[in-house]
């Protein structure tokens, strides 16, 4: 490993940023492993975002912007200079499905290798697709080795053919093709773009849970994100795009208030279940255009926002059911995201959807800015660096081309890697435009 003169320069090569363009903010955080591996949180930042509707970019000036501020103000904090991100994506453009492939192993000896699993990842995403859809990412479910089923981890094994079940994950180009924009255009690369309510189960589930049976909900501003976990796979994902932004609006229409008045409400009294209330406290918010102050009632605000945390709840139930997982779920259902962070979302998700369901705050950082990023609404951030820092954590197989582990390369390596990783993945896609 070559060393370097700057101390700085040498953790730069460590260092992993994960950013979350979300419809109401952009959040990074930037963080590093240290000689235990122990993950430290160097610095966060966030900016308000209005470029994005429901988990798409809208407007490309405006998220440039909030992009920049939110890196700018991580890398204030950390004193470091960022130069590739790892991205999410979301929207209800996201689709998922499940396939099937199957290869024969030429070995001599027929031991099976890493670059038989990577031919048969590749068969199985040889699927009818429209031009405007690409894959963001195939996970394996299991492999079958001479027709033995329930195989993780084939490489060593011997056999002569070798079949897997895979979930396969797609989402529009076009919406690809814009993060990667307005990131290139504040002036980062972009290092890989992952789901969104895959960066969140990273973060807030325990493997416990995602071995047993366990469903995530990630209540944004604009998208809802769901993701069924069992024996340590992820089974099917989903997004919706009813989310907190339509609980502040129906504040907003119901009692006539400003936007950012209708959030801060929300924020402050929200109740999602009326039962809650204990008594009907009057709450004074000031009135628009000079006129006086007037009162409401903290049960109508609940009233307000439980129908729609219903709804999305509601839908949710939906896409668990529809997954097929629905009586696996032996460990519930762990809402997370800033729209669970009104009181009483997670009794609410447990009556709709007939679950145990708890709040989930990132989990798995040993030092730094913890408690800074412990809050539901850094999930997807916090995820896409543990991401960044252990690859291997998808699917729980390191299967994919560019998921070698840091241990195994050199620093200068690293880097490269980094920079490089998705940019043949991506340029295929701009190419087919």
């Amino acid at each position: 490993m070559k060393q370097n003169e700057d101390p700085m320069e040498e953790l730069n090569d460590q260092i992993v940023v994960g950013l979350d363009i979300g419809t109401t903010k952009v959040c990074a955080v930037v963080a590093t492993t240290d000689e235990l591996d122990r993950i430290n949180v160097l610095g966060v930042g966030m900016a308000e975002s209005d470029g994005l509707n429901r988990g798409v970019v809208v407007n490309i000036d405006k998220t440039v912007a909030a992009v920049r501020v939110a890196v700018g103000e991580a890398e204030r904090m950390a004193g470091v200079t960022v130069n590739s991100v790892i991205a999410g994506i979301a929207g209800d453009h996201v689709q998922s499905f499940q396939s099937r492939g199957v290869v024969t192993i030429s070995n001599r000896d027929g031991e099976i290798t890493e670059g038989d699993v990577q031919r048969l990842l590749e068969d199985t995403t040889h699927v009818a697709m429209p031009a405007d859809r690409e894959i963001l990412h195939v996970i394996p479910q299991e492999f079958i080795v001479d027709g033995q089923d329930g195989v993780a981890d084939p490489v060593g094994m011997a056999g002569v053919r070798l079949e897997a079940n895979v979930h396969i994950i797609t989402g529009l180009v076009s919406a690809a093709k814009n993060i990667y924009r307005c990131i290139e255009k504040a002036g980062y690369e972009v290092a890989d773009i992952v789901l969104e309510p895959l960066g969140s189960s990273f973060a807030v589930l325990h493997p416990d849970e995602k071995e047993v049976g366990v469903a995530l909900i990630d209540i944004g501003g604009g998208t809802t994100d769901i993701a069924v976990f069992e024996d340590n796979t992820i089974r099917h994902t989903a997004v919706i795009a009813v989310a907190g932004n339509k609980v502040t609006d129906d504040v907003r229409k119901g009692l006539g208030l400003m936007r950012d008045q209708a959030e801060r409400l929300k924020c402050t009294y929200g109740m999602a279940l009326v039962d809650l209330v204990a008594e009907d406290e009057q709450i004074a918010i000031s009135g628009i255009g000079g006129r006086g102050e007037k009162l409401v009632g903290r049960s109508t605000l609940a009233q307000i926002i439980q129908p729609r945390m219903e709804e999305i709840l509601e839908i949710a139930a939906i896409e668990i059911k529809r997954s097929g997982y629905g009586r696996h779920l032996s460990a519930g259902v762990v809402l997370t995201g800033g729209g669970s962070l009104v009181t009483g979302s997670a009794a609410l998700a447990s009556e709709i959807l007939g679950f145990e369901t708890r709040l989930g705050k990132p989990m798995g950082l040993a030092g730094g800015m913890v408690k800074e990023v412990s809050d539901p609404k850094f999930a997807t951030a916090v995820g896409l660096v543990l991401y960044g820092l252990r690859p291997e954590m998808i699917g729980g197989t390191p299967f994919r081309s560019d998921m070698v582990s840091r241990d195994t390369r050199s620093t200068e390596e690293t880097g490269e890697r980094l920079v490089g990783r998705i940019a043949n993945r991506m340029k295929t896609w701009f190419d087919e435009l």
